[in-house]
């Protein structure tokens, strides 16, 4: 039995139009988290500066997840 070629499926644009949104969302929300993790490292130990960490962090965790994300995108297309 011979096989049959596969048709390359059709993508809906909703589905790319929120993968693509969803980038937008993530450095933000990273960001937001790493400062609001910072903050309650500092009032948990009584310290002013461990929300820049947390916010450096954030920031670094997001762009990074942006970049794996934009990667995986490029190649399901």
């Amino acid at each position: 039995m011979p096989l049959s070629p596969k048709l390359p499926e059709k993508k809906d644009p909703l589905v790319s139009l929120a993968r693509y949104s969803e980038i937008g969302f993530i450095i933000p929300g990273a960001v937001l988290a790493g400062f609001f993790l910072g903050k309650l490292l500092d009032y948990w130990l009584h310290t002013k500066w461990l929300y820049l960490i947390g916010l450096l962090f954030g920031a670094v965790v997001g762009f990074t997840q942006m970049i794996r994300m934009a990667m995986g995108a490029s190649k399901d297309e």
